[in-house]
């Protein structure tokens, strides 16, 4: 049962107001921290990009978001709700989705029927297929239009390409309506063309919807970045435009400076 306390209704906080409010969050394993004591504030309305390098603790951030990994300590408050007392489905209810990094679609299904599962949020395939109305077909061709699949809607997902299976799997978390959209490393294995147009995808929805997303293509965040967090050793080292943070030195030593390294 879904606690009555979580409501699915549109956020009625102010753009500027704290959609995000975190304190002193650590997440340990076996007594290594994942997380340690980090603190992180994100406004109403945000296209926020997270970075740092490997085991820098940013899944364990999503994680921690979606109650998929349960803080060992510290405050985590999503529009003022303390999402400690919310289960994995409750989170989802109260407004936050999640994209992961390898696409969760349903292949022998075509775009359209994916996003039609996404739209029900009972889940069920029969209430989909019998209980549509038009309203949600009309949803539904403008949700195709703006992921850019209204051409392949009547094709087996499996037939997509990798960045289109992106944009479908970007669209079914849309289809959701949250509040919160957590996007991880949405360009990993794109050409170049799919990358220019998930950019373009993200400042569509960042006009409706507040975003994280996790990246390592400095490209792609200089991209779409307003405000960059960077995160080393599960804590938040700094934050600030893509500018300010490729120019911190601490940011060059523990990330970017190791990124150049490589090349």
């Amino acid at each position: 049962m879904v606690a009555s306390s979580v409501s699915s209704s549109p956020l009625s906080a102010a753009q500027g107001a704290d959609l995000l409010y975190i304190d002193q969050l650590t997440v340990s394993f076996d007594g290594f921290k994942a997380l340690d004591n980090l603190n992180f504030r994100m406004e109403v309305g945000e296209l926020r990009v997270v970075i740092g390098p490997n085991g820098a603790g940013k899944t364990t951030f999503l994680d921690v978001l979606t109650r998929k990994v349960k803080p060992t300590a510290g405050k985590v408050l999503f529009k003022g709700q303390d999402l400690r007392r919310y289960s994995e489905h409750e989170v989802a209810i109260l407004g936050i989705g999640r994209k992961f990094q390898t696409p969760r679609i349903y292949q022998n299904l075509t775009p359209r029927q994916n996003l039609e599962l996404s739209l029900n949020p009972r889940k069920s395939v029969w209430s989909t297929l019998w209980g549509t109305r038009k309203t949600s077909q009309e949803s539904l061709d403008s949700l195709l239009e703006t992921i850019g699949l209204q051409d392949k809607a009547g094709i087996p997902a499996g037939l997509l390409s990798h960045g289109e299976k992106q944009w479908l799997e970007i669209g079914m978390v849309i289809a959701q309506d949250p509040d919160l959209l957590l996007i991880d490393e949405p360009v990993a294995g794109m050409t170049d063309r799919e990358t220019e147009a998930t950019a373009q995808l993200l400042e569509i929805l960042a006009k409706e919807h507040s975003i994280i997303v996790i990246e390592h293509d400095m490209e792609f965040v200089r991209s779409i970045a307003r405000k960059v967090s960077v995160l080393h050793e599960g804590r938040l080292l700094c934050e600030g435009t893509v500018d300010e943070v490729q120019n911190d030195p601490r940011v060059i030593e523990v990330y970017l400076g190791t990124a150049k390294d490589h090349h």
